[in-house]
């Protein structure tokens, strides 16, 4: 429905998908978040370890790994700064650019990631995965695609 002032208004049906998308969202980050408690992480902890441990040397450099995970370098940096304080990661220089710093996965961080992925893995599985079919799936992986890809773009042109 358009109004006088141009705004586009959701119809009905796209405001039942669009507050389906926001509870599904919400929900589930919710319990993967809880799930990740009993190891002492967060969900934003967690994805740092994934981006290191995926990183070659496991090793990224701060802007890097801010711009991976939609952190602002001033969160990123804190965040780093409670992840060091249970050695889960150190910063390291950066030999090329003195100004640089890279994260870098500690041991304690590695073998941390290595027990907590079999159970998010898990977490992810029957809160998401096993709720929907293999064919869903796909779809719905193909229907996401064209809008990270839009929201990416805009991304980087902001």
């Amino acid at each position: 429905m358009d109004t006088d002032d141009g705004t586009r208004w959701l119809t009905e049906d796209e405001q039942r998908a669009w507050r389906a998308h926001l509870d599904v969202s919400r929900l589930l980050m919710y319990q993967l978040e809880h799930d990740l408690q009993p190891f002492g992480l967060t969900n934003n902890d967690y994805e740092i370890l994934v981006n290191l441990s995926e990183s070659e040397g496991h090793r990224m450099r701060m802007t890097d790994l801010a711009s991976a995970t939609l952190q602002s370098k001033s969160r990123l940096s804190h965040q780093i700064t409670r992840m060091e304080k249970v050695d889960l990661v150190r910063r390291e220089h950066c030999e090329s650019d003195k100004r640089g710093l890279f994260a870098v996965l500690t041991d304690h961080g590695w073998d941390t990631m290595r027990n907590v992925a079999p159970h998010h893995v898990a977490s992810v599985r029957r809160h998401f995965i096993d709720q929907l079919s293999l064919p869903d799936l796909t779809r719905y992986e193909a229907m996401l695609r064209p809008v990270a890809e839009k929201l990416r773009s805009d991304r980087g042109r902001g």
